[in-house]
């Protein structure tokens, strides 16, 4: 029999650690809570039930009144959004984003996976209930397709993985706007009102540069309230919130006055001291990296996969099997998500570089692009989430499901037969003899 020492588990305790803060990690517990939501509902009995569980929130004689599912969906999963906002602005501020030409070719990739996958969609589910359903296939789910980019390794060089995070934050943008525009039934306008109040006073405090997390925490959970009460749904309100974060590289006479509070600190560790030399190199970091690294762990490893174990549970019994094989809304999602993604994001982008709006680094060949663009097709939690917002029939939720988890399986498979055939092939994306622009170092700011 074998025995563990207390070392070893230690080493393996460290090992878990270090594997569930990779994207392979995040994405392996993806699919996990996935195929724990699928087992439930099939084997285990009582899943929608429990999730249709009322839970209410009263304050006086007002009263907040949701279900456990539309919690998640509707509350935790407005800090997902705002991870996405946080991540927006940092990249548009100091990442990969900055300069039209670098953010030309992923935001026109990005906007054909938008655009060909609901017509691909639309094309099998011209009228009906279904019709209002394209939203489903067009969004790209970043965790689980950073971690397949994670575990083909070399295949996947670092300019594709920047190239496809870009796209797949412009990606998330038009997922987020169309959840807004056309998924939103009824405004309350007044309500409306008082969340664009509280954003606006956001904003002015970002110009003047103050920041205390409590403030702009009370203020988010008042926002949230009042654009749930308008109607508008609230992931919109975390995207929101995010962008109005300050993202900036720490400034030059800050990191001077940490380096000298911490020199004093060394020569007399007081508690005090200690205090002021923390309080000094935290607020060198900008409020938006500081909220990312708070928020990112949680949003990752415990509300997405809460969220999709949420959502994923469909019955697989013969009845919806032998409905979602011959509807038009399974197919019409798996076509969108297998075919029209990466028609969408290759035709885009071969038109941004040869008109030359955009440019990509010199060393990314197109059998390596042909790959990410597949991947691109993997749509999984919002994918999931506009399931929920756009049908209410039971057995098109559950047709939908079952096409999101095939055309997602799907495309991750296609995404490695592309890189195990084409991928090291397929010639330049950009022709050696154009100019590029060089990776801009980075530098505190003055």
């Amino acid at each position: 029999m074998a025995v563990v020492t207390l070392a070893e588990r230690g080493d393996l305790s460290d090992a878990a650690r270090r594997f569930l803060g990779t994207e392979s990690g995040s994405a392996v517990l993806l699919v996990g809570a996935a195929v724990v939501a699928l087992l439930w509902a099939n084997l285990g009995g009582g899943y929608e039930t429990f999730w249709h569980t009322p839970l209410a929130v009263s304050f006086g004689e007002s009263a907040l009144d949701l279900d456990l599912r539309h919690w998640v969906n509707d509350g935790l999963m407005v800090l997902f959004f705002l991870s996405v906002g946080l991540e927006i602005a940092r990249e548009t501020t100091l990442g990969e984003l900055r300069g039209f030409r670098a953010l030309a070719a992923p935001a026109a990739a990005a906007l054909g996976g938008l655009v060909v996958p609901a017509l691909f969609f639309l094309a099998l589910n011209a009228d009906g209930e279904a019709a209002g359903a394209w939203g489903i296939a067009i969004s790209t789910d970043t965790a689980v397709m950073l971690g397949v980019l994670a575990l083909l390794g070399p295949r996947c060089p670092d300019q594709l993985r920047v190239f496809l995070l870009a796209l797949a934050i412009v990606d998330d943008i038009g997922a987020v706007l169309a959840i807004a525009l056309f998924y939103t039934d009824e405004v309350d306008l007044l309500a409306l009102l008082v969340a664009v109040v509280l954003l606006a006073g956001l904003l002015a405090l970002r110009w003047v540069r103050f920041w205390r997390t409590p403030f702009y925490a009370v203020v988010g959970v008042l926002c949230w309230v009042a654009v749930l009460r308008s109607g508008v749904h609230p992931s919109v309100v975390g995207v929101a919130l995010g962008l109005l974060v300050n993202a900036y590289a720490p400034r030059r006479t800050e990191m001077v006055e940490a380096v000298r509070i911490g020199k004093n600190f060394l020569l007399d560790p007081t508690p005090e001291r200690a205090r002021t030399a923390r309080a000094v190199a935290v607020a060198a970091v900008s409020p938006n990296e500081r909220l990312q690294q708070a928020i990112q762990p949680w949003s990752s490893y415990v509300i997405v996969p809460l969220f999709v174990l949420a959502n994923a549970g469909v019955v697989l019994s013969s009845e919806t099997l032998s409905a979602a094989a011959t509807s038009m809304l399974t197919w019409g999602i798996v076509l969108g998500l297998v075919v029209g993604k990466p028609i969408g994001v290759a035709a885009a982008t071969w038109i941004a570089l040869r008109t030359g709006l955009g440019r990509v680094p010199d060393t990314l060949r197109w059998g390596q692009l042909m790959g990410g663009a597949a991947l691109s097709g993997i749509g999984f939690t919002v994918a999931l989430f506009v399931t929920e917002l756009a049908l209410t029939d039971e057995l098109l939720v559950a047709e939908a499901k079952i096409g999101i988890l095939t055309g997602s399986v799907l495309a991750a498979l296609s995404g490695w037969l592309v890189f195990r055939l084409a991928g090291e092939r397929g010639g330049q994306c950009a022709p050696s003899g154009l100019p590029t622009l060089p990776p801009r170092p980075w530098r505190p700011a003055d």
